[in-house]
C-alpha cells in the first residue's frame, strides 16, 4: 500500500499542519539557542570570576585553601554559640569579620596562618567574645606572627586594647608556606603585627626562646594575662608544660586557647589536656570550636 505521505491530495492537505509544527521548531529552536548562548556567557563569566578569586583563596602560600562554605560557616556558628553562650546572629557577625580579617592579613603579611580556615576562624571570634578579663595577650609559639596580629584586630573591635607578649625561639628557621617557604624571624613577625594597624603590634614584646627557659620565664612572668595562646610544642610533655606556665599566668577569668586539640596529627595536645585536669587544675574546659580547645581560668 503506498505511503499516505506519497500521495499529492494528501500532502496538499496536511501541508498547513507540516508548515505550522515547522514554525513552532523553528521557535523552540530559536529560544533554545538563545538560552544556550546566555548560559555560555555565563559560564564564561563565572570562569573569569572564579579564576580571580582562586588567586586571592586558593592554597598557594598557606596550609590550605580559604574558600568558606555556607555549611562550615553554620557549623561555626552552633559551635560558637555552644562554647561562649552568645546569639547566633552575634557569632555569625564575629565570624564573618574574622573570615574578612585573615584573607586581608594572609594577603598582605609574610607567611601565612597555621591551620584550616575553620580553626583560624574559630579561635579569632570566640576569644573576644569570651570577654577576657584584661588587656594582658601572652602567645607561645608564633610563627609568622599573623594569627597574633588578627588577634589584636579583632580584640580591638571587641573595644579592647590589647597588650601582647610573644614567647617564640625565632630561630629563622623557613616555615612551609605553601609553595613559598617564610623564614620564623623577628624582623618577619614586627613586620607582620603592624598590620594590625595599631600601637598593640608596635609595642608588642617579643620574648626570644622556650617557654620553659628560665630567663623567659622570668620575663614573662611580670604580669597577669587575661589571653593566653598556646601553641607551641605539640608533645604531650610541651603541652603540660605549657598548661602548668598558664595556670601560673593567667589572671582570674583568663581565656586559654589550647591550640591543635582535635588535630589528629597533633595526639599530645589532647593526651596532656585530660592528663592535667584529671590531676587537677584551675583551668576549666569551656568546650571546642574547630579542634581549638577553649578553657577559663578559676
Amino acid at each position: 500500500m503506498p505511503s499516505l505521505l506519497s500521495n499529492r491530495l494528501a500532502k496538499r492537505m496536511l501541508r498547513p499542519a507540516f508548515s505550522l509544527v515547522e514554525q513552532r521548531l523553528e521557535r523552540a529552536t530559536t529560544a533554545l539557542q538563545a538560552d544556550l548562548d546566555a548560559l555560555h556567557h555565563e559560564v564564561a563569566d563565572l570562569r573569569r570570576q572564579s579564576y580571580g578569586l582562586g588567586l586571592l583563596l586558593d592554597h598557594a602560600g598557606r596550609d590550605g585553601h580559604r574558600m568558606a562554605t555556607a555549611t562550615q560557616l553554620d557549623t561555626l556558628v552552633r559551635e560558637v554559640t555552644t562554647v561562649t553562650g552568645a546569639s547566633g546572629e552575634h557569632a555569625r557577625r564575629d565570624l564573618t569579620v574574622a573570615y574578612r580579617t585573615v584573607v586581608a592579613l594572609e594577603a598582605l603579611g609574610v607567611g601565612r596562618m597555621a591551620g584550616s580556615t575553620s580553626d583560624i576562624c574559630g579561635k579569632l571570634a570566640t576569644v573576644p567574645l569570651l570577654a577576657p578579663p584584661n588587656e594582658e595577650v601572652l602567645e607561645i609559639g608564633t610563627q609568622h606572627g599573623l594569627f597574633a596580629a588578627a588577634l589584636l584586630r579583632m580584640l580591638h573591635r571587641a573595644g579592647v586594647e590589647p597588650r601582647l607578649t610573644v614567647v617564640d625561639p625565632l630561630a629563622g628557621a623557613l616555615v612551609p608556606s605553601g609553595t613559598a617557604p617564610a623564614p620564623v624571624r623577628e624582623d618577619v613577625v614586627r613586620a607582620n603585627l603592624a598590620l594590625c594597624g595599631s600601637r598593640s603590634g608596635a609595642q608588642a614584646r617579643l620574648l626570644r626562646g622556650e617557654s620553659g627557659d628560665t630567663g623567659v620565664r622570668a620575663e614573662v612572668s611580670d604580669r597577669r594575662y587575661g589571653v593566653v595562646v598556646l601553641a607551641g610544642d605539640p608533645s604531650v610533655a610541651g603541652v603540660l608544660a605549657d598548661l602548668r606556665l598558664a595556670e601560673e599566668l593567667a589572671a582570674e577569668g583568663a581565656v586559654v586557647v589550647l591550640d591543635g586539640h582535635g588535630d589528629d596529627t597533633r595526639p599530645g595536645v589532647g593526651e596532656a589536656l585530660a592528663k592535667r585536669v584529671a590531676d587537677g587544675s584551675r583551668l576549666r574546659i569551656l568546650g571546642v570550636v574547630a579542634g581549638t580547645a577553649f578553657l577559663r581560668a578559676e
